[in-house]
């Protein structure tokens, strides 16, 4: 019998030190959220730290964070060749039939313990909240307890959500918490699905103050600087900008500085990398302050469902510079009056010269996304909106 006021989130990672990722930083933080509101949280994940080996880094067991139970669980050995030549296939484009698609799941990211203890366990729970949606774990936990199945897919425009299998993902659980309208309409796009088994929530944020000039003091900066804040690969963009920075340079000769924080080799030209500060991993503090002391947040990625960190851009006053084929993040800045959207690097280079040449006009962007962000995004509405999700979306417990 399902316990009325528990209930689980499904996550392939655990978002922090050494595993950060939106998807993660979004389920933990609605997690921690949820037992602050009273419920009874269980945080299923597994040892996996790296997003690119998959190792189990940390040891199995439960830990206490934050008012809720995190249960760790190791990774499945798998046939990383199979999953590698099955994905560049549907990387291209490549018809790819059920029994493939199938193999691809099985030798994605997997844990047969934690499915166990999701078999042992699922009964006791109100709701499963299961994201983000290309990874087999979540596709296998969803399957084997549709009913009480709620997902936080992260969806995105991309082949994978073109699968066969998706289209079964979404339409057996009980529903979707989706992160934006953007995504919303794109699932409905893509499986036809119906707004009755859908809510939007989001995830709040916490407004905060930041020191415009700390961080380049503290690294010894002596010029103006764009930033981009995350994991650094192809699929999020970071080569593109890499590429447009060095012609910015090149063409207008003007001294701007590429600061990165996060994880991942940086693909830079060979004449940017005087230009770039690569700080790493750094504190929220820290990052809040290179943040608040840029002159834009770029933010090239297409393949988002929620743009956190340009949100919290937006809080420190920063407006953004975002690809113009991500309609989250377009979405997201039109709503804030803080983002300029572009299409090729002609527009990239108008554009970083008027945050450049009108300080002030850039500065009352700034604001206006401070505001936005604090109006729209609070925590006590999200969590709310949550709440509201999980009990329309599920069947009350039985007495």
């Amino acid at each position: 019998m399902a316990d009325s006021e528990r209930i689980a989130f499904v996550c392939p990672r655990f978002a922090g030190e050494g595993a950060v990722g939106g998807a993660e930083t979004l389920l933990k933080n609605l997690a921690i959220h949820a037992a602050q509101r009273g419920l009874s949280v269980d945080f299923l994940t597994t040892c996996a730290q790296s997003h690119f080996t998959w190792e189990n880094s940390l040891p199995a067991g439960t830990t206490q964070v934050e008012g809720m139970s995190v249960h760790f669980f190791p990774v499945d050995d798998r046939d990383v060749g199979t999953f590698l030549r099955i994905q560049q296939s549907i990387d291209r484009g490549r018809p790819i039939p059920p029994e493939e698609e199938l193999r691809w799941l099985q030798n994605g990211v997997n844990s047969s313990a934690l499915l166990r203890h999701l078999d042992q366990h699922a009964s006791g729970y109100r709701a499963i909240f299961l994201g983000p949606y290309l990874f087999g774990l979540i596709y296998f936990a969803a399957l084997a307890h549709p009913e009480r199945s709620l997902l936080i897919p992260c969806l995105h425009d991309e082949p994978f959500a073109r699968l066969a299998c998706m289209k079964r993902l979404f339409s057996e659980p009980a529903g979707c918490l989706f992160n934006s309208q953007a995504e919303r309409d794109l699932a409905g796009e893509l499986f036809d699905y119906p707004d009755r088994k859908s809510r939007i929530v989001g995830m709040g944020l916490t407004p905060f103050e930041a020191d415009a000039t700390a961080f380049a003091r503290r690294h010894g900066i002596d010029a103006p600087y764009v930033l981009y804040s995350g994991r650094r690969e192809p699929l999020k963009g970071t080569p593109l900008i890499c590429d447009y920075m060095d012609a910015f340079r090149q063409r207008t000769r003007r001294d701007i500085r590429v600061v990165f924080t996060g994880s991942g080799a940086i693909d830079a030209p060979a004449g940017l990398w005087p230009a770039i500060f690569d700080a790493g991993f750094v504190s929220e503090q820290e990052k809040h302050e290179a943040m608040a002391g840029a002159v834009s947040f770029l933010h090239p990625s297409i393949n988002e469902s929620f743009g956190i960190v340009l949100l919290e851009s937006f809080l420190a006053g920063t407006p953004a510079l975002v690809h113009a084929k991500s309609r989250v993040l377009v979405s997201q800045s039109r709503a804030a009056g803080a983002g300029l959207w572009f299409r090729h690097y002609p527009d990239f280079e108008t554009e970083l010269l008027y945050y450049l040449d009108h300080p002030e006009e850039r500065k009352a962007m700034g604001e206006k996304g401070r505001q936005f962000v604090a109006r729209e995004y609070a925590w006590p509405a999200i969590e709310q909106k949550f709440l509201d999700a999980l009990h329309s979306l599920t069947l009350p417990a039985a007495p």
